[in-house]
């Protein structure tokens, strides 16, 4: 493709379309270009787009502008495709002040935009499709996927086959077109490099798409496009259900099947306080029912359950409280019957001095059975009998 720039308005363009890459194989594409003027200036830009299954065309990988070339340059494009992601390869020239080219739905284009008042001309020539590595652009190795929870760093490692140069640029490109610089380079033998960069775009629930594009001397390399999978911490959408009560104990089910948020669920925790303290204590739960053990009677709980995903931050926020009551011990029973109006009526009223001069202890007044009976269920008040002068007396 050719394009002869002079005395055409600027935003003219011309395409030349490529097949598309299907095969699961590390490509080189490798290709020639020209820039000409006869004042010069340069008449354009060149630059390099891979779009994948129709996507978006995003930025350029490679790009080169506002030079006049002397003679033919050779340039590569370092791309490894994996089922089931294909690439299309747009080439397109552009003047500076091109803002935004929207594209059709198109498999390869090679495009050029004419910059009025620049005569001169752009080709590009000798467009090679190689199966095998490129010379001298890296090949990245697979960008796999990366999971996350919702709020927690993710991190993409890209791999790289070639040399490293301190002049190559390294970035990670979003689906959307945007990039992101790559923060950490490092070397890891003489053949092989690493990068890696830190996404901040974990603030909720989502699924977006990186790569990892380098730009070197000699040309460009382009990684597959891999997954940000960002998972929210589940919670259950019930409270826990009461199976049983005791003073000392409480039977629950967890009622961890209907969620709000994303499982595997890993871990299963109960989570306890009294209603009126401060302290909270977790016990994990191992099995479909769970017996929460040494209680206080008489103590109102609350009981949560929380649920716990892989990944770092996997634990969501407890769910809804099941709030309840232990029974009251033997002891607290009896507390409870000293204090009632009865008993309390019992020791206002005091003691009689007995009359008969045969008895010498204190008595209840003759209203002390029935009150205890009151107090104490199950006290049947008894005939007390005494011994006089040989013979039986009863009395109440």
């Amino acid at each position: 493709m050719m394009v002869n720039s002079s005395g055409r308005a600027s935003g003219q363009k011309a395409h030349l379309l490529l097949p598309t890459l299907k095969e699961n194989d590390t490509h080189c594409i490798d290709f020639h270009y020209y820039f000409s003027s006869r004042d010069r200036s340069s008449p354009g830009a060149l630059n390099v787009y891979v779009k994948v299954n129709g996507g978006p065309q995003g930025n350029p990988v490679w790009n080169v502008s506002g030079v006049v070339t002397e003679g033919w340059v050779k340039a590569e494009l370092a791309i490894s495709t994996f089922w089931p992601h294909y690439y299309q390869h747009l080439h397109q020239e552009v003047s500076r002040e091109l803002a935004k080219v929207v594209l059709m739905q198109l498999t390869v284009i090679f495009e050029s935009v004419s910059l009025k008042g620049h005569p001169g001309c752009i080709a590009v020539d000798e467009v090679r499709v190689l199966a095998h590595p490129c010379r001298k652009a890296p090949h990245f190795l697979r960008l796999q996927n990366v999971e996350v929870n919702v709020g927690q760093n993710a991190t993409f490692q890209c791999i790289a086959g070639g040399k490293w140069s301190q002049h190559d640029k390294l970035w990670l490109q979003q689906w959307n077109g945007r990039d992101t610089a790559l923060m950490v380079t490092r070397v890891v033998n003489h053949r092989r490099f690493s990068a890696t960069v830190s996404v901040a775009d974990t603030a909720q629930r989502s699924v977006s798409k990186y790569r990892c594009v380098i730009r070197s001397d000699g040309g460009s390399g382009v990684s597959n496009y891999a997954e940000l999978i960002v998972k929210e911490p589940p919670t259950p959408i019930a409270p826990p259900e009461l199976l049983a009560v005791g003073a000392t104990y409480l039977w629950i089910k967890p009622n961890a099947n209907s969620i709000i948020g994303d499982g595997p669920i890993i871990l299963k925790e109960v989570e306890y306080r009294t209603t009126t303290g401060t302290w909270a204590e977790t016990h994990i739960v191992d099995s479909p029912n769970y017996k929460l053990w040494h209680l206080d009677p008489d103590v109102e709980y609350e009981i949560r359950v929380l649920l716990t995903r892989p990944g770092e931050g996997g634990t969501g926020p407890p769910g809804p409280p099941l709030t309840t009551r232990t029974k009251c011990a033997a002891s607290c029973d009896e507390s409870r019957r000293r204090d009632s109006p009865a008993f309390l009526s019992l020791l206002k009223s005091g003691w009689n001095q007995p009359q008969e001069p045969w008895f010498n202890e204190h008595r209840l007044v003759s209203q002390a059975p029935s009150l205890l009976a009151q107090c104490f269920p199950g006290f049947v008040a008894p005939t007390t009998l005494s011994r006089r002068n040989g013979r039986s007396q009863s009395y109440r």
